[in-house]
């Protein structure tokens, strides 16, 4: 068995990949293993003597982009069944808030929960170019909040002094740097949010689109930082939307807005559609649904104001009832044989015209009331049309530009999603969230209905939310992956009050009661609705750390090493941290089952076949080698001797040559 049968469980190193890439490129301009940049810059036609060029930089940027491109040994644990149900006399002491996943067989939502920048990383083998729509909320930088995700890019007053080079060699201040105009929270916004975008690129698919809601304290940076991760070509747009209408402002100015920045990962490539002209009216369902989506019947057949037309004086038959051009039959007999000259009105469709109508479900009668009224049904993705002769149903996109100005309606704003908010899960549970409509208007922007939307700064979850609603309305089978950090709700708030122990429980919970009413609002045509989620948690690599580097270890530790795995690991721990590994969907199908005693895991009806008990018998081997599955992994303390380690992968050399066999 050789190293390359062993997994790593470390995400790859992108800068080195990079490198690589470069001295494909450019062989001369790697020499061990590093970059003459001067020789690079000749290579593609610069002045290798001009010392100036047009940047965007601040201090701590390099560092943010080797930040993107650097491993990391952590995995996703998933979260089957739920981990803080109270038992006994607590179960009634306090509200409660399930943490696990729902649905987790059937489902293909991910709710994670960790550090984004970690979970990108992690993503970035079973996301790659999978993810057509992007949308993030991230924290506005106020300038004295503490940016709520992990302090990798913090320095204090000294630190941010000296790289700044706002002294020089002997201590003397360098009146030439401004800390005013550049203060270090910028830096610090600009270090946190370079790396992720860098990594949500990689995730996009290449028509793929990214939304980033900002103010204006950190737009104008975020826009040049996009400028650079996405190119300037692929910016697409800006929409300004309204947080409220009036309010009180101690300022002169009251900053009732904040914006939306549109990107595309390729714009020759990005694949947007309009939004539908009338959303309001658009609201039944019938048995075309599924290829016209919803209808309205908005026009009667009749002529009520456009006069008479002799082709259009026909008698209609509609189960069994008759109905004649201004309601009097005998009136219409009378035409027929000459003796009356006209009626006040006729029908809208020829003859011909109404007979295919009917035969394909555009035509709708209406009782109750006065006399039943006739009805033409406009779809909103089919039309009829007449070709050669001859009618035939065709499919239409009955859409508009989306106006940059879209979202300046209140329906939009923060009070607008405050109100639906605590209406379902109660007053100021959590502050500052975006109303649902906002996320589904900006998905109807993008074409398709069977996509994947990351949301890394979760928040309050509203991007699920929204996911489920708009499936719900147009029959979509959108999925969702959110990340957020389980950052602890403090103590004496309303959330921890309400039984929240940090955001991620409200993220969940909103999922869960949204789902609900969702399902019950929109009745039997959504009960297929996917509203659950499968729940992972980041956390240390699975592995002992004797896995990686033994060389670092006394005499008296190699004891370590009898096991890699770290013993608090169960066999679902090892393996999704595979799929990672492999770079599967971490959405897909799975089951288990016993055999012999040991439990054996099947991913996606067989891509991945793994079997991580001790002492697995050669009986089991040879049952999952004939299977032939793609994939098969055991785990290395699974054998006993190296001997039978040996055999298993002389076993699956007979019985499923085209396996890849793998021990961790």
């Amino acid at each position: 068995m050789s190293n390359a049968d062993k997994m790593r469980f470390e995400t790859r190193d992108l800068a080195a990949e990079n490198l690589k890439r470069l001295a494909e490129l450019f062989p001369g301009v790697v020499a061990e293993g590093r970059v003459n940049v001067d020789l690079l810059r000749a290579y593609v036609g610069e002045d290798v003597f001009a010392d100036e060029a047009y940047e965007f930089t601040w201090v701590g940027k390099r560092a943010a982009i080797a930040e993107a491109g650097r491993p990391i040994r952590k995995t996703l644990r998933p979260v089957i069944e739920d981990e803080t149900a109270p038992t006994g006399e607590d179960s009634t002491k306090k509200p409660y808030c399930s943490t696990g996943s729902r649905s987790w067989d059937t489902t293909k939502n991910l709710y994670i929960e960790g550090d984004n920048l970690d979970v990108l990383k992690l993503l970035q083998e079973s996301c790659l170019a999978s993810i057509k729509m992007v949308y993030i909320d991230p924290p506005y930088n106020t300038g004295n909040d503490r940016f709520v995700y992990r302090d990798r890019f913090e320095m204090d007053a000294e630190e941010y002094q000296e790289a700044a080079g706002m002294f020089d060699e002997q201590g003397n201040r360098n009146f030439r740097e401004n800390s005013r105009t550049n203060p270090r929270y910028h830096s610090r916004w600009c270090s946190e949010m370079y790396p992720l975008l860098v990594l949500a690129r990689n995730l996009l698919t290449p028509d793929g689109v990214i939304f980033i809601h900002i103010d204006d304290r950190e737009s104008a940076q975020l826009r040049k930082i996009c400028d650079e991760v996405f190119g300037e070509s692929n910016y697409l747009a800006e929409f300004p939307r309204v947080t409220k209408k009036g309010g009180k402002s101690s300022e002169a100015i009251a900053k009732n807005h904040d914006c939306i920045l549109l990107y595309a990962k390729n714009s020759s490539l990005v694949d947007l559609v309009g939004v539908l002209h009338d959303d309001s009216g658009f609201c039944n369902r019938d048995e075309y649904f599924e290829e016209r989506g919803y209808y309205k019947a908005n026009q009667t057949l009749d002529y009520d104001s456009l006069g008479y037309v002799p082709s259009l004086d026909y008698p209609i038959e509609l189960d069994g009832e008759v109905f004649y051009p201004g309601g009097d039959a005998e009136a219409w007999k009378r035409r027929q044989q000459g003796i009356h000259g006209r009626a006040d009105w006729a029908w809208r469709w020829s003859r011909e015209l109404f007979a295919f109508g009917l035969a394909n479900g555009f035509i709708e009668v209406h009782r109750g009331g006065g006399r039943p009224r006739i009805y033409t049904k406009t779809y909103q993705k089919a039309a009829i049309e007449k070709v050669g002769g001859e009618y035939r149903v065709v499919r239409i996109d009955r859409t508009k530009p989306l106006s940059t100005l879209e979202f300046t309606d209140n329906k939009y704003s923060n009070d607008n999603a405050k109100k639906a908010f605590d209406a379902l899960m109660g007053s100021r549970v959590f502050e500052y969230t975006k109303p649902p409509e906002l996320i589904m208007q900006l998905m109807r922007l993008v074409n398709g209905k069977d996509f994947t939307v990351l949301d890394f700064f979760s928040g309050s979850a509203t991007t699920a939310h929204a996911v489920m609603q708009l499936n719900a309305e147009d029959g979509g089978k959108r999925k969702f992956i959110m990340v957020q950090l389980p950052e602890v709700c403090a103590e004496g708030t309303e959330a921890a009050k309400a039984g929240y122990s940090n955001i991620c429980e409200i993220g969940k919970e909103r999922i869960r009661r949204a789902g609900d009413t969702i399902k019950a609002e929109a009745g039997p045509a959504a009960q297929d609705l996917d509203t659950g989620f499968r729940v992972f948690k980041l956390d240390s690599s699975n592995m002992n750390d004797v896995y990686y580097a033994p060389a670092d270890y006394s005499q008296g530790l190699l004891t370590l090493m009898e096991d890699n795995i770290k013993p608090d690991r169960t066999g679902l721990d090892l393996l999704f941290g595979c799929l990672l590994e492999w770079g599967l969907s971490l959405s897909l199908p799975h089951t288990w089952e016993e055999i012999e005693g040991c439990t054996v895991h099947t991913y996606n009806g067989g891509d991945l076949i793994a079997c991580f008990d001790e002492n697995v018998p050669e009986s089991v081997v040879r049952e999952i080698a004939n299977r032939q599955p793609l994939r098969a992994v055991f785990r290395d303390s699974s054998f006993a001797s190296s001997p039978e380690k040996i055999n298993v992968f002389e076993i699956f050399k007979l019985l499923a040559p085209n396996t890849a066999v793998k021990v961790i």
